[in-house]
């Protein structure tokens, strides 16, 4: 039996979505809408994390992430004491940067406040796409913005609330994530999947 033409066994995809780990994320979670406040969380600090680095590395050290931070839990990181922080610098499946571990603590006793103020960090942050994903329509890389007007909303009202590692660039990168926007391709299979 003769083989498959390479372009009816493999989707069309995000040109980003290259290696194993990428495409399964591409394939299962990127651009799909989440309203979890723990997922938010993760989200939130794996992108503040991933400042200066690939998205790649912080994909590859998620499950340590999940058992170093308490599986995201908000209420467990805003109690972490000094000697918590000291162990989190000594463990070597997350990225060791003490700003970058301090800010998750701090950001997640806000994200409390927030809950308490909003009834979750999940409407608070939806707001800033007035509760549903924005579609895009791009037909090449290059198109897709590194940030938006949006972005740079939820970039300071959340450095206004105290938050730190959310400047715009990063806000973005943490909406198209959570499908607060569609910016997969409209040639990617999974262009019309997402953000319905």
């Amino acid at each position: 039996m003769p083989a498959k033409p390479a372009n009816q066994t493999q989707p069309v995809r995000c040109p980003w979505a290259q290696t194993e780990l990428m495409i399964r994320y591409h394939d299962e979670e990127w651009g799909v809408p989440v309203h979890d406040d723990n997922r938010l969380f993760e989200f939130l600090i794996l992108e503040g994390a991933q400042a200066g680095l690939s998205w790649e590395t912080i994909l590859n050290k998620r499950e340590n992430y999940r058992a170093a931070f308490d599986a995201f839990d908000a209420n467990a990181i805003a109690r972490y004491d000094r000697r918590k922080l000291t162990q989190l610098l000594k463990n070597p499946g997350i990225i060791r940067n003490r700003l970058k571990i301090a800010s998750a603590v701090q950001n997640a006793g806000l994200l409390l406040r927030l809950q308490e103020e909003h009834g979750s960090f999940d409407a608070y942050l939806w707001h800033f796409v007035g509760g549903r994903p924005r579609v895009n329509a791009w037909k090449t890389r290059n198109q897709v913005p590194a940030r938006t007007s949006a972005s740079d909303a939820m970039s300071k009202a959340l450095k206004k609330e105290g938050f730190n590692f959310v400047g715009s660039t990063i806000c973005y990168a943490f909406m198209q994530a959570v499908g607060m926007v569609n910016d997969h391709l409209v040639t990617c299979f999974r262009y019309g999947i997402c953000g319905q």
